[in-house]
């Protein structure tokens, strides 16, 4: 009975050889199965998309800080408040501001009607001129008619001498008028009231103390929401210090941070997926490529990496890349600046630049919140000149 038994066990061992053969074959196929799928999704995909988790929210930072000294009075607006363009959001004592205002207000409306004398005083030399050349005929007449007369012996010398005094007096006074008239008009000339220099240079003066009056009121220059205020009430601020921040929202973009290696087909226009971490996968913007940066991010940092050294070790840069969001997606799901997102470039497009080919043809940002105040003082300028410059009713009585 064992050696029956021993002759049945020797044909489980080819069996069990034989299937681990079609398993490895099996797996092998799989391998490769497996290598020929993932190339040809990098060739037919993965090649064409890069992405990086490198990438933040980024916008415009509107700081507000003042123009003139002053002390804080009011202030308008809190942290995340919303706030339009040319909304209050500061407010200075304006006392001292006021009475530079009357005070220049006051010069400019002296100055008017000097101005006003320096024109009148031309008329009057004007006129004392053509008297005084009414006289010296006058006096030439007498004198010619003496002379004849005391080439006949009809009058005396002595009468003729007078005349010839009367005839070099009317002379002077003719020419002194002249030289007068010729001064003043030297003052005015080519001029009138509204341009001429001292009624332009006490403008100015107004123009300057009016700015200075209008800005004691800090106002948004750009619609937005308030972030950093640090300013406190009461508090004597100098020019140029930070009270609050304008943020707006609806314009800020991503700054994705790219190796140097996934940069060999990006180009500008190129579209963007992006998600942001605020919103997980259930929100995704449509963006495009709006700029590559022109350096890296530790050239550009404030302490530099110095590599010629000996213990330097190659670490792959990061490039900073602008990308443009869709501003109607951007309104149904706002976002903040400084939030986490992910990026991930379209590179089919190939026919956009590496780089800007053209300088920007207009401004990027602008404000028109401070045309109004100059508006305003040009104003007042020219209503206090009409003012005096016309005769009141007491130099007509």
């Amino acid at each position: 009975m064992e050696t029956s038994t021993d002759t049945q066990n020797p044909p489980e061992a080819p069996q069990s050889s034989r299937k681990r053969k079609v398993w490895l074959l099996g797996l092998l196929l799989l391998v490769i199965v497996a290598g020929l799928g993932t190339w040809a999704w990098y060739s037919l995909v993965g090649r064409w998309y890069e992405s990086t988790d490198d990438a933040y929210v980024n916008g415009n930072v509107v700081e507000i800080t003042p123009l003139v000294t002053g002390t804080v009075t009011s202030i308008g607006a809190d942290d995340g408040d919303l706030v339009h363009a040319g909304q209050v959001l500061l407010q200075f004592d304006p006392s001292d501001s006021e009475v530079a205002l009357q005070s220049a207000q006051a010069n400019l409306a002296r100055t008017v009607r000097q101005v006003r004398g320096l024109y009148s005083n031309v008329d009057s030399l004007k006129a004392q001129l053509d008297t005084r050349q009414a006289e010296l005929r006058k006096a030439q007449q007498d004198f010619n008619r003496r002379k004849v007369l005391a080439d006949s012996g009809a009058i005396a010398a002595e009468e003729l001498s007078h005349a010839r005094d009367d005839l070099s007096v009317a002379q002077a006074a003719v020419s002194s008028a002249r030289q007068q008239l010729s001064t003043s008009t030297a003052l005015v000339d080519d001029t009138e009231v509204a341009s001429h220099p001292e009624v332009m240079a006490a403008a100015a003066d107004l123009r300057k103390a009016y700015l200075d009056h209008a800005r004691t009121t800090l106002v948004a220059p750009v619609t937005g929401y308030v972030a950093k205020r640090t300013v406190q009430l009461g508090q004597r601020l100098q020019p140029g210090t930070a009270t609050m921040a304008v943020i707006p929202l609806d314009q800020v973009w991503i700054d994705a941070n790219f190796k140097e290696t996934q940069l060999r087909q990006m180009r500008i226009g190129q579209p963007v997926e992006i998600s942001a971490d605020l919103y997980g996968g259930a929100v995704t913007y449509t963006g495009t490529v709006d700029s590559l940066g022109a350096g890296t991010g530790s050239a550009f940092a404030l302490l530099p990496a110095q590599n010629a050294t000996g213990n330097w070790i190659k670490i792959v840069q990061r490039v900073p890349v602008r990308i443009h969001i869709n501003p109607e997606q951007l309104r149904d799901h706002p976002l903040r600046i400084g939030l986490s997102t992910v990026a991930e470039v379209d590179l089919h497009d190939q026919s956009g630049p590496a780089l800007a080919q053209q300088p920007p043809q207009q401004a990027s940002y602008t404000t028109q919140v401070y045309d109004r105040q100059l508006g305003e003082a040009d104003k007042l300028i020219a209503q206090l000149i009409r003012d005096n410059s016309a005769p009141g009713k007491t130099a007509q009585r």
